[in-house]
C-alpha cells in the first residue's frame, strides 16, 4: 500500500489499535522544548505508557525552535503521529497520541512563555542537543558573549535561545502564581540536570538588578533541576517509514518516527510539583544517575562516534555497514573494553557484558538504517562530553589511549580534511559547528597535517583543557590522521590496535614548572 494512496492519520483514521491510549490526555502537564524526533520517540512514549497505567493530567504541549515542518504536520494530523519501532524480524507500529499542542517558538513566542507559565504546567522537559544550551566550551558556563544571549537577556526581542526562553518564561510565572515547577533535561549531557541549573542561574543573575533580585531567590526555591539518562536509537525520517505506517496502518504520515525497540530512561526522582508516573513505563528512578549517565556517554555515544567516522571515511552510509566492517567492530571492541571502560564505575544492577552485547546488536540493526553522518555531526559538541576525562585516566596513567587518539583523528578527518584529500560524500554532509573554526585553525598552520595543527586543535579548547598538556597525545592523533590519508582507515585502526604495550607520555611545561 503506498502512501500517496491512502487517507491522512488522523483522530478520524487512526485505527483505534494503533493508539497507545484509549483517552487521549485532555489536559496539558508538561511543556517540551525540542519536538523532533527523539522526543516524540522516547519521552513521549514513555508517558503514553505510564498514561495507559495510570491516568493523570499530563498531556504534552510540544514546543519546535525553528522548524515548522513538524509542527504543521501534527497540527494537521490532530497531533497524531506513529513510531515506527523496526529490527530485522519485526515491525511494530504504534500512535502516542499524547501531545496536547504544537507550537512554533519564533512564530508563537508569547505562547510559549505563557506554557512555560501556566499553572497547569509542572514539568518542562527539554531535548535540543549538545549545542543548544549555548554554554561556553572550556567553562562550562553560560556563553554570555554569544549575541543570542545578550539579545535574550536585554529583553528587547522574544528570546532566541533555549535557556532565555526558558528563564523568561519562569520569570513570568513567578510573577503571575509563583507555582513550583521541574525543569528536566533530556540530552546527552554530563550532569544535564546541574548543568541546566547553573546556566538558567547564571542567566538569571545577569538580568537587571530588580529582575534578578527578584527571580532569583523564587528559582532557588521553587524550581527542581533533576538529573537523567535518556537512550533510544532514533534516525532520521525517510519516505521508508512513511511507506512502512501506510502499509501496517492504512494511513499517510507525514512525519512517522523510526527507533529501534530497545529504549531506557534513569531520573533522579526530584520533582517539584508531580510527574507521571513514569516507572510503569519501565523508567528507572534513582539517587545517583551520573554512573548510568557516563555508562551511556562513553560505552554507547563515545564508541558509536567511532564507528561513525570510521565508516564514513570507509564509505559507509548507514551504522550497520560500518559495524559489518571487521576492522570497524574490532575498533570498536578495543576502544569500549580497553578505553572507555576503564574509567566507568558499572552500576550494580547492570550486567556489562550484556549491555555490551546489546549494544553491538543494536548497531547491527540492519532494518533501522542509522546513518553515518547523521551520528557523526556535531562531533564538536558531543567528543567534549565522551572523549577527555577517559583519555586523561590513561595519560596520566603513563598509557596512551590509542583508540581514542583514533577517535579524534577520524573525526578530524572528516570534517576538517587534509589539502587534498577526500573524506568521501558522508563525511561531507556531516554537520559541525566546528567546521569553520577548525579550517582557520588548519589556515593558521598551514597544513592539516602533523602535530602542529592538532596541538592548534587542542589548545583551542575543542577536548577542553587537559589534553594540551600532553603533546604526545597529539602526536598521535596526527600519525593516525596521516594513515588515515595515506593508507585509509582500515590501516590507521589495524596501527591504533596493535600498537597495545605502554609508552611514555610526557607533558607540556608549565608556567613555574
Amino acid at each position: 500500500m503506498r502512501a500517496t494512496t491512502v487517507p491522512r492519520l488522523g483522530r478520524a483514521t487512526v485505527p483505534p489499535a494503533a493508539l497507545a491510549l484509549a483517552r487521549p490526555p485532555a489536559e496539558t502537564g508538561i511543556v517540551h522544548l525540542g519536538l523532533g524526533n527523539f522526543h516524540r520517540a522516547h519521552q513521549a512514549v514513555h508517558t503514553a505508557a505510564a498514561l495507559a497505567r495510570a491516568d493523570g493530567p499530563w498531556g504534552i504541549l510540544g514546543v519546535a525552535g525553528r522548524s515548522a515542518g513538524v509542527v504543521r504536520a501534527m497540527r494537521e494530523q490532530d497531533l497524531r503521529y506513529a513510531v515506527v519501532e523496526i529490527s530485522p524480524g519485526r515491525t511494530r507500529v504504534t500512535v502516542p497520541a499524547v501531545h496536547t499542542g504544537a507550537l512554533l517558538a519564533t512564530e508563537q513566542p508569547d505562547a510559549v512563555l505563557d506554557a512555560l507559565a501556566a499553572p497547569g504546567t509542572a514539568v518542562i522537559t527539554l531535548t535540543v542537543t549538545e549545542h543548544g544550551y549555548t554554554f561556553s566550551p572550556r567553562t562550562h558556563g553560560l556563553d554570555l558573549d554569544a549575541p543570542a544571549v545578550r539579545a535574550d537577556l536585554r529583553g528587547d526581542a522574544p528570546p532566541r535561545t533555549t535557556i532565555g526562553r526558558i528563564v523568561r518564561g519562569l520569570q513570568r510565572r513567578s510573577r503571575s502564581h509563583a507555582r513550583p515547577v521541574t525543569v528536566l533535561s533530556c540530552d546527552n549531557l554530563v550532569g544535564n540536570g546541574e548543568l541546566t541549573r547553573r546556566l538558567v542561574r547564571e542567566f538569571a543573575e545577569a538580568l537587571p538588578a530588580a529582575e534578578r533580585d527578584d527571580l532569583v531567590p523564587w528559582l532557588e526555591s521553587s524550581v527542581a533541576f533533576p538529573g537523567s539518562m535518556v537512550d533510544r536509537i532514533v534516525p532520521a525520517t525517510t519516505d521508508a517509514y512513511r511507506e512502512a505506517v501506510a502499509a501496517h496502518l492504512g494511513v499517510r504520515d507525514a512525519v512517522p518516527v523510526p527507533a529501534e525497540p530497545f529504549s531506557m530512561w534513569v531520573m533522579e526522582d526530584r520533582f517539584a510539583a508531580g510527574r507521571p508516573r513514569w516507572e510503569l513505563s519501565g523508567a528507572l528512578f534513582t539517587d545517583d544517575v551520573e554512573p548510568y549517565e557516563l555508562l551511556k556517554l562513553r560505552l554507547l555515544n563515545g564508541t558509536h562516534s567511532l564507528i561513525a567516522y570510521l565508516g564514513a571515511l570507509d564509505g559507509r552510509d548507514t551504522i550497520p555497514d560500518a559495524i559489518a566492517r571487521p576492522f570497524i567492530a574490532e575498533a570498536a571492541r578495543s576502544v569500549l573494553h580497553d578505553e572507555y571502560l576503564p574509567s566507568l564505575t558499572v552500576p550494580t544492577d547492570i550486567d556489562v557484558d550484556d549491555y555490551v552485547s546489546r549494544l553491538f546488536d543494536r548497531w547491527a540493526n540492519s532494518a533501522l538504517g542509522h546513518r553515518t553522518r547523521q551520528v557523526g555531526s556535531d562531533g564538536s559538541v558531543k567528543l567534549r562530553q565522551r572523549v577527555p576525562d577517559p583519555a586523561l585516566l590513561q595519560l596520566r596513567a603513563g598509557r596512551m589511549p590509542h583508540l581514542l587518539a583514533l577517535t579524534v583523528a577520524a573525526y578530524l578527518c572528516c570534517v576538517a580534511p587534509p589539502p587534498g584529500f577526500s573524506p568521501g560524500p558522508q563525511a561531507t554532509a556531516m554537520v559541525d559547528p566546528a567546521r569553520d573554526t577548525l579550517a582557520a585553525i588548519a589556515d593558521r598552520a598551514r597544513t592539516s597535517l602533523g602535530a602542529p595543527f592538532v596541538e592548534a586543535v587542542l589548545a583551542g579548547g575543542l577536548l577542553g583543557d587537559g589534553l594540551p598538556e600532553y603533546p604526545a597525545f597529539a602526536a598521535r592523533i596526527a600519525e593516525l590522521i596521516d594513515i588515515i590519508v595515506r593508507f585509509g582507515p582500515g590501516a590507521a585502526a589495524a596501527d591504533a590496535r596493535g600498537a597495545t604495550a605502554p609508552s611514555p607520555i610526557e607533558t607540556a611545561a608549565r608556567p613555574g614548572a
